[in-house]
């Protein structure tokens, strides 16, 4: 069938995708015949009768076209590696192909997605390597939006901050020094069934992207969880085990080595925690191993050609240049002092190699080669020859001296190569001599000072300062409405009672910077300190409290977490929180390979390490704790991995130098309070029925703000379980609120007596009365008087104060009172109206007892009849007409009216 050109391609259901690189020629307006099937399809081009030339083109499939009409992904690779006491799948080459590697990993029904990509042209070289991690939780893995304002997903959450960090800090060992290029990871999480975490499932897979792209790392990484739940230690547990976890330790490593850990515990012995590291890293091997394989067999080529490292001859000249002084310079104990000398020499080395050029000495390594020189003689006939060859005669040479050529190096190499020159005399200086830049052995702690109530105004202040690092830690007490609300993928508001804010300025290293939001710096070291302070807290039933702790780093010389740990602690005791015991933290160091410098070869470690010593050293290791167990603890590598010796011995050395600092900050002067500010709210908790919640609160929360406004308290904070918590700032309006919310959630029952109750409001047909602060009842105007009463004004006025006695409550809760069943029994039957109930199971209900709670100081009247009651007088005015006689249907029978005894109605 003939067709047009501009239906022949939609309507042919076996036309594939074309290429426009495939099509060798295409005509304008030229009909086409269809070819039906085969893996191609046929246009036929038919020129004019009269000419006898006829053409065909054909659109071949490309190589991306399936026999079924789908792309075909030739290089998918799906494969199943152990992950602890399961197994995860890998998929790659599905999705992100443009990518150098992307893979999806899948747990469950959690999946994610992470990409690896590099930079064609390789950046500035510098001492850091340009990797930046990225990771995200989309709420539409939970079938969810954004529950702010923005519905998209924008700034990076705090939690997700940390798990880039989990993901940034294991894969740092494992580049190669010289990879300039910059490389950025992607990690999202595209599904989440709640149960299967996604956190060390996405290390995992960053390891798994990296080791199949050409990033030039030298071992695949791994990450597992590890929960000790029942005595057992448990790899990568569920959401829900992790509920009844006693540790949460996080691991990532290589299949021969340790280079990362994480974790908060509930005062696990240093024995647990080598031994469940012992166990994640089993769970780490076993993953590697499968991932090497992996990477084997389907990664890419590796960039090794991309690696630059300054020249080696460079080395030899920054020692000559600056040996001697840098170690003078390494001895200096003030951390700005030291700084100074040491910048200056840099930039006398940097000028000396940068600039005028570096002049070899040729004793020491050699004359270079250069031209010889040819000179003529004076006489212009005279023939030159080269310096080496026979002399004629008619040619003589005269041998001038050849000056060296200066050596110029490029700025970024001088500065790389002078801070290694810097580490290692550093270090030679540890190792052999046994002291370090201030005068310490390598178990040494710095001094320590710690001073408590330096804030007059805030709930709790402490000021730590232990050798150059200080840290200034404030607590900030509230009720619920000052709790961190955390927006996640677990689908609930979740809120968060304790947190700790680490602020970390320029000046506090003397330099001068921008001020801005919280990096991730901060944000990891904030909430380490947190996590190592939270174990000590109490519970909210016995502190219900919200508390905010802000520590500012006034001064650094490392170590900044850990001091915001000890000043935290005691500022948690000088703002009156109960907490369980003292806490303190220390930070851990190492020398690797101790025999370069002229050691054994062991690792040596150093305790409570300087700013110098981190950035020089191997090894970062934070523990925080009390003297038996440790609550927090992160460890970064710098070096290939550690062994669990090493560790174990690390965490032995940190055990005797918390108890030191412990020791020391008991020390503390000014002591801390230990009870609450003057100027911190008061908050009582109190428990009502659950179904009076609502009435409580109200319709649109009227009820609990007008509470609010009349007692005069903060705030109030009602749960379905019927917990009341009032926040105030003085005992007279939490009394008023707690009244007031007594009042109005008590259940009275027939037969109560209040007493004292003030007259709020009339009405033509009674007067309400206020029975308990914000409980009111009605006071029919027949039940105001023995006698007879046209309107409530002609015996009392708002204001007045009557007792009054609870004689019904209806379905909706009404009360109504009355003042004329207290009546003494000869008023009471003079003038009634009502035939008084008689007989029935009413008259023989137990006794009632005698409710008045807003007369707390009248003293109860014990061992007394009724007859002995003073009641208060009032003058009864008789309205017009009321001359009219009454007619009384109430009978004199005595045993069925109720009787005052000692005080209290009893109904006999």
């Amino acid at each position: 069938m003939l067709t047009s050109p501009s239906n022949a391609l939609h309507s042919t259901p076996h036309f594939w995708p074309i290429r426009r690189s495939r099509l060798l020629l295409r005509p304008r307006n030229f009909p086409c015949f269809h070819s039906g099937g085969g893996n191609f399809c046929s246009l036929s081009l038919l020129s004019a009768r009269s000419g006898p030339s006829r053409f065909r083109i054909r659109a071949l499939a490309g190589p991306d076209a399936s026999e079924d009409g789908g792309l075909a992904f030739p290089n998918h690779v799906s494969v199943k590696i152990p992950f602890g006491n399961r197994e995860i799948l890998v998929d790659t080459g599905l999705m992100g192909r443009q990518a150098s590697s992307a893979v999806t990993v899948t747990d469950g029904e959690t999946i994610v997605y992470t990409s690896v990509c590099l930079a064609d042209v390789p950046s500035e070289p510098s001492d850091f390597l340009p990797l930046y991690v990225h990771y995200q939780e989309r709420f539409s893995a939970v079938g969810r939006t954004s529950g702010g304002f923005f519905k998209r997903e924008g700034r990076t959450k705090d939690h997700e901050v940390l798990i880039c960090r989990l993901i940034d800090r294991p894969l740092r060992p494992t580049m190669p020094k010289g990879f300039y290029n910059e490389t950025q990871i992607l990690s999202w999480v595209l599904s989440y069934d709640g149960l299967h975490a996604p956190d060390a499932l996405a290390v995992t897979s960053a390891g798994i992207a990296v080791a199949l792209s050409e990033v030039p790392n030298s071992k695949a990484v791994a990450g597992v969880r590890v929960g000790l739940i029942g005595g057992e230690f448990i790899v990568n547990p569920t959401v829900k085990e992790m509920e009844e976890s006693q540790l949460d330790l996080f691991l990532a490593g290589t299949d021969s080595a340790i280079l990362t850990i994480e974790g908060y515990s509930n005062f696990l012995p240093e024995e647990m925690l080598v031994k469940a590291v012992k166990v994640g890293q089993d769970a780490v091997q076993a993953t590697c191993t499968a991932i090497e394989a992996l990477a084997k067999k389907h990664g890419k080529a590796k960039m090794v050609d991309a690696i630059r490292l300054p020249p080696p001859e460079l080395y030899k000249h920054v020692k000559e240049l600056a040996g001697e002084e840098l170690s003078k310079a390494l001895q200096i104990k003030s951390k700005i002092a030291r700084r100074k000398a040491i910048t200056s020499l840099e930039e006398k080395v940097l000028t000396i190699l940068t600039e005028k050029g570096y002049v070899i000495d040729e004793a020491a390594f050699g004359t270079t080669e250069a031209q010889p020189e040819l000179l003529e003689d004076e006489d212009e006939d005279e023939e030159v020859v080269p310096e080496g060859e026979v002399d004629q005669g008619d040619v003589h040479i005269r041998p001038i001296p050849r000056k060296p050529i200066p050596l110029l190096f490029s700025e970024v190499d001088v500065k790389l190569v002078f801070k290694e020159v810097s580490s290692k005399l550093l270090r030679r200086r540890i190792v052999e001599g046994g002291k370090r830049s201030d005068g310490r052995t390598p178990d040494g702690i710095r001094p320590i000072n710690s001073r408590c109530g330096l804030l007059p105004r805030a709930h709790g202040s402490s000021l730590f300062t232990r050798g150059e690092t200080q840290a200034l830690a404030v607590v900030t007490l509230g009720d619920k409405q000052m709790a961190q609300r955390i927006d996640n993928l677990e689908g609930s508001d979740e809120y968060k009672r304790f947190y700790l804010q680490y602020t970390f300025p320029p000046s506090s290293v003397g330099e001068v910077g921008r001020i801005g939001a919280p990096g991730r710096r901060e944000i990891g070291h904030g909430t380490l300190a947190e996590r190592a302070l939270e174990t000590i807290l109490p519970g909210d039933d016995d502190f219900p409290y919200t508390i905010r702790v802000e520590s500012t780093i006034l001064e650094s010389n490392g170590s900044s977490s850990m001091a915001s740990v000890c000043g935290g602690c005691l500022a948690l005791q000088d703002a009156g929180v109960p907490v369980k015991c003292s806490v303190a933290g220390i930070a851990m160091g190492m020398v690797w390979d101790t025999e370069e410098f002229g050691g054994d070869g062991s690792p040596l470690i150093l305790s409570d390490i300087t700013g110098a010593e981190d950035a020089s050293g191997d090894m970062d290791f934070k523990v925080a704790g009390n003297e038996d167990g440790v609550t927090a603890f992160q460890m970064d590598i710098k070096v290939g991995g550690i062994t669990l010796d090493i560790m174990e011995k690390a965490l032995i050395q940190a055990k005797a130098g918390r108890r030191h600092i412990l020791a020391e900050m008991a020390k503390c002067s000014p002591p801390p309070m230990l009870s609450l500010s003057k100027y911190a709210p008061l908050i009582h908790i109190m428990k009502v029925h659950p179904s009076k919640v609502y009435s409580l609160i109200g319709s649109g929360g009227k009820k609990v703000k007008s509470i609010i406004e009349e007692s005069g308290v903060e705030a109030i904070d009602m749960q379905d379980d019927g917990t009341v918590k009032i926040m105030a700032n003085d005992i007279a309006s939490l009394e008023r609120a707690k009244a007031i919310i007594s009042g109005l959630t008590m259940v009275p029952a027939v037969g109560d007596i209040y007493r004292n109750c003030e007259i709020k409001s009339m009405a033509p047909y009674g007067a309400f009365v206020e029975i308990a602060p914000g409980r009111e009842g009605l006071c029919h105007v027949s039940e105001l008087s023995a006698e007879w009463l046209a309107k409530p004004e002609d015996a009392y006025n708002i204001g007045d104060r009557i007792d009054v006695k609870l004689i019904e409550v209806n379905e909706k809760g009404q009360l109504r009172l009355s003042v004329r069943a207290l009546l003494p029994e000869s008023e009471s039957d003079k003038g009634s109206q009502k035939q008084p109930p008689t007989g029935g199971d009413s008259t023989k209900s137990s006794p009632r007892k005698y409710v008045n709670p807003s007369l707390k100081d009248r003293a109860a009247t014990t061992g007394a009849s009724g007859d002995e009651l003073v009641w208060k007088k009032k003058d009864v005015r008789r309205a017009s007409g009321g001359d009219k006689p009454m007619k009384s249907n109430s009978s004199s029978n005595e045993e069925d009216r109720g009787s005052l005894v000692n005080g209290e109605a009893t109904i006999s």
